[in-house]
């Protein structure tokens, strides 16, 4: 059977994220939320992940500002700021093990993920570092979207599958897409798959440094 790990990014967006969290209730889904720290600072998004956090759903860092990957900035100080702040403002609701995505604009992986500053600074501390295998890019709004994630879901045993919850008209057919993979036989998990993990509690997976800018 396969298994698929749902998660999403760059929230909280009011609107969306409840609207996301009303479908998975409907599915009996436990899901992981990927938090932009900033946004944390409007009351209606902070609302919104407190929701998140009280379903049970997993919430992580996804940097403090989400404007450059972490290995492209020319500041080492500034890219572990970005996760430290995010860290921050996420509070009591982060999840114990201290998730982390980079991100690497437009779903892109490779070294430019993290500053050697940042990858030493989640080890320091302990974080778990999680990518993805499986990203169908709706933040484009289209609803091809939820074909791309179908596939992509079907051709492996193991998905760790990366959608948005912004305000792009994409998740309209989140009950769609997941009605479709149940509907295909695909089961639904919320543990990482061990090879989307480039940190594990502090300690660098094998082949982590891929993602590590020199």
């Amino acid at each position: 059977m396969r298994k698929v790990t749902l998660t999403f990014d760059n929230g909280p967006t009011p609107s969306v994220t409840h609207r996301v969290l009303d479908v998975l209730d409907r599915h009996g889904i436990s899901a992981s939320f990927f938090v932009v720290g900033r946004k944390l600072a409007d009351p209606a998004a902070r609302e919104a992940a407190e929701r998140v956090h009280a379903a049970g759903h997993w919430i992580g860092n996804h940097s403090f500002t989400h404007d450059t990957p972490l290995g492209r900035m020319a500041d080492a100080a500034a890219s572990v700021a970005e996760i430290s702040r995010a860290q921050d403002a996420l509070g009591a609701l982060a999840h114990p093990r201290r998730f982390f995505r980079p991100f690497g604009g437009g779903g892109a992986l490779g070294p430019h993920l993290l500053s050697r500053a940042a990858f030493e600074y989640l080890c320091a501390g302990r974080y778990t570092g999680v990518t993805r295998n499986a990203i169908p890019r709706n933040w484009e709004g289209d609803r091809g979207w939820t074909d791309r994630a179908v596939a992509q879901c079907m051709a492996q045993d193991r998905t760790l599958l990366v959608l948005h919850d912004l305000a792009t008209g994409a998740m309209q057919y989140l009950d769609e897409f997941l009605s479709r993979l149940a509907g295909g036989g695909a089961e639904f998990v919320q543990d990482f798959p061990p090879d989307c993990m480039i940190i594990r509690d502090g300690l660098p997976a094998q082949g982590a440094e891929r993602f590590v800018a020199d």
